[in-house]
């Protein structure tokens, strides 16, 4: 069995995301496998920016926003020649396996990987929260409070000068943290990309809203 492994970040960084490196790093040192960081996403994949990790190298990570292995999204890697080029720079390190940290075209990235004859596991990282199969992926939890916090304040500058202030968080075509956010902040309405609503309807709600003082 092969013991080099490599992990890599890719897409919007995510919170948590350098508390998951520090994890599979140390988790593979402690059961004997040489472990590498892939500088930079799938653009360093493919340029073979890839450094070997030890327990140091992600001591002191955990607390720090980001991720310390940096990202990008690579268009070279979206091609089949890129990804041959990725494929061969890991083979050159002994890497038959990679742990890829990221969303939903990070993992279309690391199924690419698993097709060439990698082993490849996928670790759920989005605040978009928008992978099939997943429950909580790393990142929405944060950014679910941190949209909350915004709320909190703009309510106080709604209230003060009687307005009524919408609110528009990430999320793509997935409308979980919209949801989420809106329940937990007392919208009088919420827009999400799965189901239309109408501008006329929400002026509606605002209407109705703003009629009974609020």
């Amino acid at each position: 069995m092969n013991k080099n492994v490599a992990v890599l970040t890719s897409g919007g960084d995510a919170p948590g995301m350098n508390a998951a490196v520090r994890a599979i790093v140390r988790t593979g040192l402690f059961h004997g496998f040489e472990m590498y960081g892939v500088e930079m996403g799938y653009e360093g994949l493919v340029a073979g920016n890839l450094r070997q990790l030890s327990a140091r190298d992600v001591g002191g990570i955990m607390q720090s926003a980001g991720t310390f292995l940096g990202s990008a999204r690579s268009v070279e890697f979206t091609t089949e020649a890129g990804r041959a080029k990725a494929v061969r720079n890991l083979e050159k390190e002994g890497i038959e396996s990679i742990i890829v940290i990221g969303g939903n075209g990070s993992q279309k990235g690391s199924h690419a990987l698993s097709r060439a004859g990698l082993a490849v596991v996928g670790v759920a990282s989005t605040i978009d929260n928008d992978l099939y199969g997943s429950d909580i992926t790393i990142g929405v939890d944060t950014a679910l409070n941190i949209a909350l916090e915004a709320i909190d304040r703009l309510r106080v500058t709604a209230s003060s000068h009687r307005r009524a202030l919408l609110v528009e968080v990430m999320g793509r075509n997935c409308g979980y943290l919209a949801l989420m956010v809106g329940l937990a902040g007392g919208a009088e309405a919420i827009v999400i990309p799965e189901r239309e609503l109408p501008p006329e309807r929400i002026a509606e709600q605002i209407q109705a809203a703003h009629e009974r003082g609020q």
